[in-house]
């Protein structure tokens, strides 16, 4: 069974939905008798995953916070799977191009980036998030990396502060959220005075699994884009 978004790969959505990530329905997934529950230790009910122990079923909580630690998730999954070899193949893929874009960026000029996950209210990440790492990655700096909630509230004046060089949204859908382009009443913001704005499709990083690369890509050539831009303006 899977819940509501589990849309990778496309057979997934073939499943039966057993509630989200917010609220599972326990009676079906009992009914179901599966072999294995993963679940997203800080998004999924705590109380529900405990029940779910407690009727005798195995519980894997996979929440990578660092993105070294998503080839050593494949692989534990693999071995619970019984598909090792699957998994293990998978992990080397994506150690090498994890590999392949720290190499290209690690002397990149650093960035200030403010990543914008919601609009209302206004929330980002902290430098515990996979968010933050891939920003990382990419040279970047998160501007409220030294925030304690894993996604904390911010309010617009504490953005203006920050100045980013570079504003980033993602939302919920695949298309680009109209509310990205609320930043304009700001002109004072780097970000919105040379036209930094951009979108990464949500299911594309907010998701922490081999995919988050593919993320990391467009994050780190929309990283590159606002350095070039900078250069031009210092010409």
């Amino acid at each position: 069974g899977t819940v509501s978004y589990s849309n990778y790969p496309p057979e997934a959505t073939r499943l039966a939905n057993v509630g989200s990530y917010a609220s599972l329905n326990l009676e079906e997934i009992v009914a179901l008798q599966p072999d294995l529950v993963v679940a997203w230790k800080s998004g999924n009910s705590s109380s529900q995953l405990e029940r779910l122990s407690e009727l005798g079923l195995p519980v894997f909580y996979s929440e990578p916070r660092r993105l070294e630690d998503i080839a050593s998730n494949l692989q534990r999954l693999g071995r619970l799977a019984a598909s090792e070899p699957t998994a293990d193949a998978a992990a080397v893929h994506f150690n090498t191009h994890y590999r392949r874009l720290k190499a290209r960026y690690s002397q990149a000029r650093p960035v200030r980036v403010f990543y914008e996950i919601w609009h209302q209210p206004l929330m980002t990440v902290s430098g515990k998030h996979l968010i933050s790492q891939v920003i990382k990655l990419c040279g970047g700096h998160n501007i409220f990396a030294d925030l304690t909630a894993l996604a904390p509230t911010v309010n617009p004046e504490a953005v203006l502060a920050a100045n980013p060089e570079v504003i980033i949204a993602s939302g919920m859908a695949a298309q680009r959220p109209e509310w990205l382009d609320r930043w304009r009443n700001w002109p004072q913001i780097a970000a919105v005075k040379h036209r930094q704005l951009y979108f990464i499709p949500p299911d594309l990083i907010q998701r922490q699994t081999p995919r988050v690369l593919e993320g990391a890509e467009r994050l780190c050539e929309q990283l590159q884009q606002a350095r070039r831009h900078s250069e031009r303006q210092d010409e």
